[in-house]
């Protein structure tokens, strides 16, 4: 039956190939524009350039006879677009592209004077009007800049940047929940294990961009709602034939370097970079004392592009990741001798093929592979051992279509992959009755999904989102879906403000986790059963409003989220290792505010997100391990509710080639056991100050948490474990660039 449905999802991908209208993947934006004269007459023939701030990447076109110009397939990041016509004066307007968007920019050229000169215009960050969605766009020039950002395992790029992200039991939480996508030029690799993995997928130091979006999302996506990181790796186009060497240490015997290369030509660039790490501080302890934490890992990126002519480009991305980690004891199980560990591995490839048409009409193929495990082995010493080695194939691929005219960027495509888990669990006794139980499960599921949107551009102030998507999902269950979206962006005219409403439903395929034969027995003597894990559905609303105000922009966001089979876990005794298990319904519901200035003084660049939210469920486990106790009555706060939590920063170019970043983080304290009251709240501050000397060396010191303030997060909830913060890191890190 399994191989049926893959061999059915094929067949569907292959026709739609070739069957249907020409798109592209919103990894990509559209960037269009109309140049005319003083009088507003179209100029036919002017030269337009699109150049990338920091790379080599440079597009050139010409305008129309009705004045127009077009790029399709422009990756997300920031763009110089430049026109120049003869007798004209040059005009230049500085452009941040956002994936799935389609942009108009108008030129109004002057008659050149006696000495021709550049008008740049910059359009505020993350301001996108036609988009019912708050999107958030991280350069790599804010991951180097700002302290602990850039560390291999680090998610501070998610955490000093988005609303209402955090971590929580050495995990990202993103609007109350932990299950979030990670794309790659627009493509997400499938991970539908949940609350098992701790170590990062992707090395900051590969990004180039990363975009966050944490709802009303596009059609195409929606396997994992709380949050969308969609990654713009380096490609090469930034380096000409140079090499890059980033090495740091620190307290707690921190190390993590690493080496990159890169080259382009006009046509070709390849990018290839390859890291190591080491730590004594590398997951969050059940006390303040630091006991039994070491984490080691290393891993690798490559990142190929060609393009053969102008209307075809083939993308190649790989990466690996490998990690170890011992599980912190506290002083009573380090002295009994315990010795918990988690292995970690990610390895993927992602083939990306981009044909354009005509201006506008583009088809995009892009198939992949996915591997992904988690190990949890225990130590002699435990009581019980207890073993939990999961490893997840994924293949499967994605073609997006789209239409760009001047009222429509529409979009419609086929995602799906096929899923085989090879899971083995072991628990022995160790209490010299010889007991032992052992299962190893070959669980095999599949998804396929169709999505069509179209955004309709009604006037130039009022934009329409409307989609579908249709999932189907086999598995220990198997299950359809029919998930409408809506939404709409009303731009007020001269104030330029945005008011944005979304409406939108979604399916998250659960995991493949099941318990049989004798550790299904055994857990019936423990009075517990195991229900088979429905997937999660969910109801989202959001309304906003972002202001841009002298370069300025804010951004305040009302989301409400309506959960039925709320994915959660349970903890294995007071380790960092969770059961999956769905409840019957979780609620979700807050305001966000973000603030982004423009530069200020030609030297400073500053930020802040807030956000206030509540996370509770309702009703009893439908999934997973269950006792069948009664539920409780009425709504219950689960453990990773924190009402408010702020993350603001500034960075800045100083005098002598220096600069800094400095960021403050607050958060107002999570549950405690099962609440009601919550944890005290805390605060901590990070800094980052560093030098350039020549043109290829930079050398900065990092502290993070220079305070030294250690907070519990967590404490012992059903859902958790026991948990404190970080301790105080501070480490030296040196970046030196060479030819080669």
């Amino acid at each position: 039956m399994f191989h049926r449905s893959l061999a059915s999802a094929l067949v569907v991908v292959f026709w739609a190939t070739f069957l249907l209208t020409p798109a592209d993947a919103t990894v990509f934006g559209n960037v269009r524009g109309i140049v005319h004269d003083p009088q507003h007459h179209p100029i036919d023939g002017a030269e337009v350039t699109l150049q990338a701030a920091g790379s080599g990447y440079k597009r050139n076109a010409k305008t129309s006879g009705s004045g127009e110009f077009y790029f399709d397939a422009v990756p997300l990041g920031q763009y110089t677009i430049t026109v120049q016509v003869p007798g004209f004066a040059t005009q230049s307007q500085l452009l941040n592209v956002v994936s799935g968007a389609a942009p108009v920019l108008h030129y109004q050229l002057a008659v050149a004077a006696a000495k021709e000169e550049v008008t740049v215009t910059a359009a505020p960050a993350d301001l996108n009007p036609d988009s019912p969605r708050r999107d958030l766009t991280i350069s790599q020039r804010q991951i180097f800049d700002y302290a602990g950002v850039n560390s291999s395992n680090s998610l501070k790029m998610i955490t000093n940047f988005v609303p209402g992200a955090y971590i929580v039991h050495d995990q990202l939480h993103v609007r109350g929940g932990h299950q979030v996508s990670w794309a790659i030029d627009g493509v997400p690799l499938p991970n539908t294990n949940i609350a098992t993995n701790v170590g990062a997928q992707f090395n900051p130091r590969d990004i180039s961009y990363l975009q966050a979006e944490t709802g009303s999302y596009a059609a195409e996506y929606g396997e994992r709602i709380y949050g969308l990181f969609n990654v713009a790796p380096n490609s090469g186009f930034e380096r000409n034939r140079e090499a890059e060497l980033i090495a740091g240490v620190g307290n707690y015997g921190q190390t993590d370097n690493w080496l990159s290369f890169g080259d382009h030509t006009q046509k070709f660039a390849y990018y290839v970079s390859g890291s190591g790490n080491s730590t004594e501080f590398g997951l969050e302890p059940p006390t303040p004392v630091n006991l039994h934490n070491q984490a080691q890992g290393g891993g690798g990126f490559t990142s190929l592009l060609y393009n053969p002519n102008s209307r075809d480009q083939l993308r190649f991305d790989a990466g690996l990741r490998l990690d170890y980690f011992q599980v912190p004891n506290d002083p009573d199980m380090q002295a009994d001798g315990i010795n918990d560990r988690q292995r970690e591995q990610d390895v993927f490839g992602l083939f990306t093929w981009v044909h354009t048409y005509s201006p506008g009409l583009m088809l995009v193929v892009s198939p992949f592979y996915h591997f992904n495990r988690a190990a949890y082995e225990g130590g002699p010493n435990d009581v019980p051992i207890a073993t939990d080695n999961r490893g997840s194939n994924y293949e499967g691929g994605q073609i997006t279509l789209s239409a760009v005219t001047k009222r429509h960027n529409a979009r419609a495509g086929i995602y799906a992959f096929a899923q085989q888990d090879n899971h083995y669990f072991s628990v022995i006794a160790n209490d010299g009755s010889g007991d032992q139980l052992t299962q190893r499960i070959f669980p095999k599921g599949n998804l396929e999904a169709v999505f069509l949107e179209d955004q309709f551009k009604a006037t130039s102030w009022l934009t329409f989102t409307g989609g579908i998507r249709l999932t189907h999902f086999a598995g220990g269950v198997n299950e359809n879906a029919a998930d409408p979206r809506a939404g709409v962006a009303i731009r007020i005219p001269k104030l330029n403000w945005v008011l944005r409403a979304a409406y939108s439903y979604f399916y998250q395929p659960p995991p493949l986790d099941t318990v049989s034969g004798p550790l299904l027995e055994f857990a019936a003597q423990q009075g517990f059963s195991f229900l088979p894990l429905k997937g999660e559905r969910d109801i989202q609303q959001e309304y906003g409003i972002t202001i841009p105000l002298r370069g300025w922009t804010v951004t305040e966001t009302y989301f409400h989220t309506a959960a039925r089979n709320f994915f959660d876990h349970d903890a294995l005794g007071n380790s960092n290792i969770f059961l999956p298990l769905t409840i019957q319904a979780a609620r979700i519901q807050g305001w966000e505010t973000t603030l982004r200035s423009p530069l200020l003084r030609n030297r400073f660049h500053a930020h802040l997100v807030y956000s206030h939210q509540t996370a509770q469920g309702a009703g009893a486990v439908t999934g997973g391990l269950t006792d069948f106790e009664p539920p409780e009555e009425g709504l219950f706060f689960l453990d990773h509710d924190q009402r408010d939590t702020v993350s603001a920063g500034t960075e800045a170019e100083l005098p002598w080639r220096s600069f800094a970043a400095v960021s403050f983080n607050y958060g107002s304290g999570f549950l405690e056991e099962d609440g009601p009251s919550h944890l005290p709240a805390y605060h901590t501050f990070d800094l980052s100050v560093g030098r350039h000397f020549g043109e290829n060396l930079v050398v900065r010191f990092v502290g993070t948490n220079l305070g030294d303030r250690r907070y519990q997060i967590d404490s012992a909830n059903t859902f958790g474990g026991t948990h404190w913060n970080e301790a105080r890191m501070l480490g030296v890190q040196v970046r030196y660039k060479f030819r080669y």
